[in-house]
């Protein structure tokens, strides 16, 4: 056995200079070496109760893999990690592990915990690198199920099928598999590169993925079933955003997060002639404080934006992006302005000359401070607009990052499926059942906008029923 590493500190993760990394569009978070990986999974302490597993989503034997790491083992961890997870090299990347399973780890009781996502990225980015083989398609058992949505949720439902013998075929609406992994997650955070090669890995279980498929359009739920499939499984995510409905939301230079992110990161808009082009703001305020917050940020001072600000409107303390993108997003140069809320967007109009390019464009964004009363319903104390605070913040270009609701085309397209007031699908449980029979529903579809790790949990769970629904029938 490898002696134990009890060091109280995590091994420090290697990036990119923030005076190098602001202005391009390579991954920041380099990742470990080999030794450092080896050093860090030493200091695991195999706790037989294993309370790590307990906030994994989709349930991953961590003391398990981190021990065959620690052994050098690597090939064996990634096996491991690789019965639960469909994506670990996406999930190593993304996944808040300092609210899941790094939030249970003993050693984090009297200092940090166990660098279990370094850890998971290490591993997974080892295999892609050295394994000679992809994996091999199972014997197929004669059953078909239909997914609809290559994202996290819709990938990992269509694995785990895909693994247990059934001929499972994924409906993307866009032109690229990935779903928010591909549109949404700047390439500075993850990789396109590696998004494609889990997509290929799937691909050779033998899972069919079908793009331009917009599912309510050329293909309805009734005409899947029709063609065979014994079961649907929606996940089809959360793509609508959401405005505040303030004046001057309609100006040029205001772009929602969503439509903004899908521009860089789906078309290039960023590369010199491309056919999609997007706004160079010189000065950009993001309204939000979750992780498409920070993306957005980052992504327009990789533009050149001069000053980019992040407009929130309660404390530091509240933002709810992960400690980490907050970090990077602070060290590279993006500036806080808290306990800041946006009133009104104000706009360039010259009425003399209305061949003016000026016209209807962005110039400023009128704001009132903030101060927090006592907690809300969701436990955060309840921002209160401070009199008299009333502001203007010079900019021109805005970015709306406030949060997205599901697209209703599926819903309204099904009959009998039935929704919430907030668009998303009402499922019966932890599986997934709708209330259709043989149509199961997961990740941001049902949940609203929410983690890569939560929708593929329930991708998981899904995939499961589906298995005991169908197998019930035959």
């Amino acid at each position: 056995m490898p002696q134990k590493n009890m060091s109280a500190t995590k091994c420090p993760m290697p990036s990119l200079a923030p005076d190098y990394r602001n202005k391009v569009f390579e991954e920041v978070a380099t990742g470990y070496t080999y030794d450092m990986a080896i050093e860090e999974a030493r200091r695991c302490l195999n706790c037989k109760n294993k309370p790590c597993v307990s906030k994994c989503p989709v349930q991953i034997d961590i003391p398990a893999f981190i021990e065959r790491l620690a052994n050098e083992d690597i090939e064996g961890a990634f096996e491991i990690i690789n019965r639960s997870s469909s994506l670990p090299a996406v999930c190593g990347r993304v996944c808040p592990q300092e609210t899941q399973c790094e939030s249970k780890c003993v050693r984090g009781i009297k200092g940090e915990p166990v660098g279990i996502g370094r850890l998971e990225r290490f591993v997974a980015d080892w295999h892609r690198e050295h394994a000679a083989e992809a994996p091999k398609a199972p014997a197929q058992n004669g059953h078909k199920v239909a997914v609809i949505g290559a994202g996290p949720a819709g990938l990992t439902c269509a694995g785990d099928l895909a693994r247990m013998g059934y001929k499972v075929t994924v409906y993307e609406a866009l032109h690229v598999a990935g779903g928010v992994l591909s549109y949404g997650i700047p390439e500075f955070r993850l990789p396109k590169a590696i998004v494609n090669k889990e997509v290929d890995n799937l691909k050779a279980l033998g899972v069919d993925v079908e793009t331009d498929m917009v599912i309510g359009k050329v293909l309805t739920i009734d005409e899947l079933f029709e063609m065979g499939n014994e079961a649907v499984f929606i996940g089809s995510g959360a793509g609508l955003p959401r405005f505040m409905g303030i004046p001057g939301e309609s100006l040029k230079g205001v772009y929602s997060a969503n439509e903004f992110l899908t521009r860089i990161n789906l078309m290039k808009a960023y590369k010199e002639g491309s056919k999609t082009p997007i706004r160079h703001g010189k000065k950009v305020a993001v309204v939000g404080g979750g992780n498409v917050a920070m993306d957005a940020a980052r992504c327009a001072k990789r533009l050149g934006a001069d000053e980019v600000y992040i407009v929130y409107r309660r404390s530091m303390n509240e933002l709810p992006a992960r400690a980490e993108e907050v970090e990077h997003a602070q060290e590279e140069g993006i500036i806080f302005k808290t306990l800041t809320n946006p009133v009104e967007v104000l706009g360039y109009n010259n009425p003399d000359d209305r061949r003016d390019p000026r016209n209807g464009e962005v110039i400023g964004m009128k704001c009132v401070e903030m101060e927090l009363g006592e907690p809300d319903a969701s436990g955060r104390r309840r921002p209160i607009v401070k009199e008299g605070s009333e502001f203007v913040l010079d900019i021109d270009t805005m970015i709306m990052a406030i949060g997205t609701s599901p697209n209703p085309l599926i819903r309204s397209t099904t009959p009998g499926l039935e929704a919430n007031k907030h668009g998303c699908i009402v499922t019966r449980g932890e599986d997934g059942l709708t209330s259709r029979e043989g149509v199961y529903a997961g990740g941001d579809a049902v949940t609203g906008a929410a983690t890569v790790i939560l929708a593929m949990g329930a991708g998981k769970s899904a995939a499961a029923a589906i298995d005991e629904y169908i197998k019930s029938k035959a």
